[in-house]
């Protein structure tokens, strides 16, 4: 059995000018600074974020780093969980602008204009083992074993051109249902930001996936198509990120017979549609593609949609 090479000190130091050549590239110190993570007292909001982000890539944790004594910096453990805890530094827009300086500052130049991208939006399931003591912790279904789960579901936005990805934001949602509530509910102040992620967590995935892409364009960010599975792909919806954000969507409509269309001057579902549409000899129908409208309630079109199968 052979054990895993530590971090040379000179490797550490190779890392730690890396990363500050990357604090100082993308301007990190006035990132935090409009994000408002700022020092209670004594040490730089600035020098703490950077000796964590160091962490990641060196050998050691916090922990490990003071019990074996190779802990050199001058603030305690106890001023790195005050950053941490800290109730008014917003890490979202952090991870959202630090994102768009570096894909508008470096990945676009090694990208052609007849490239597409994409913002891709999923979810996931964030597991909480108990949950009890965790705040709006809920029975959430799991799609992947077909299972209610305790925990959360990971709404992710990230940007991808075909080859790269990067996260853009990710936000955690509860139940608003009060028999799927597993954790305690605590009372904030409205106008705070916990307040606001508390109520966010609350709200229907659709409502918080176009507040998503608002905060994300307002940040930078932009991209020529809007790509989500089948459970986003709803008629509704499609036609708000139209208006709201200027987007359009490439995604697998549902198959639903509630949800209808005008296909050829009439009203029909999905399933309706492609039952009237013949294979064509050779050819899967998967690549089947039709145009149909989609109306609003007000009986007011709005545009043609390639609905693909």
């Amino acid at each position: 059995m052979t054990s895993i090479a530590q971090i040379s000190e000179n490797e550490q130091m190779e890392i730690t000018g890396t990363l500050r050549k990357f604090f100082t590239d993308y301007k990190v110190r006035g990132l935090l600074k409009a994000c408002r993570a700022e020092k209670q007292q004594g040490h730089s909001a600035f020098e703490i974020f950077r000796y964590l982000l160091c962490l990641v890539f060196c050998d050691r944790s916090m922990y490990m780093q003071i019990m074996t004594g190779r802990y050199s910096e001058d603030f305690g453990k106890n001023t790195v969980y005050r950053f941490l805890n800290s109730v008014k530094t917003n890490w979202e827009r952090l991870t959202c602008l630090l994102s768009a300086r570096i894909i508008n500052g470096s990945i676009r130049k090694l990208t052609g204009e007849d490239r597409q991208d994409v913002f891709i939006i999923d979810d996931s399931l964030f597991k909480r083992t108990g949950g009890k003591k965790t705040e709006l912790c809920s029975r959430v279904f799991d799609h992947v074993s077909m299972k209610y789960k305790r925990g959360f579901r990971l709404l992710t936005l990230g940007w991808s051109d075909g080859n790269s990805f990067f996260p853009i934001l990710g936000r955690l949602l509860g139940s608003s249902k009060a028999y799927n509530m597993v954790g305690v509910t605590k009372q904030f102040d409205q106008r705070s930001l916990a307040a606001k992620r508390r109520k966010q967590a609350l709200s229907k995935a659709t409502d918080v996936m176009l507040d998503m892409l608002k905060t994300a364009i307002k940040a930078g960010h932009s991209a020529k198509y809007v790509l989500f599975d089948t459970w986003f792909a709803n008629p509704k919806d499609i036609i708000r990120i139209h208006e709201e954000c200027g987007l359009n969507t490439i995604a697998m409509i549902k198959k639903s017979s509630k949800v209808f269309y005008e296909y050829e001057g009439e009203r029909m579902n999905i399933k309706q549609i492609f039952r009237m549409c013949k294979k064509r000899r050779g050819r899967s129908k998967y690549l089947l593609s039709v145009k149909v409208n989609i109306y609003l309630v007000s009986a007011q079109q709005i545009t043609f949609w390639d609905l693909g199968y």
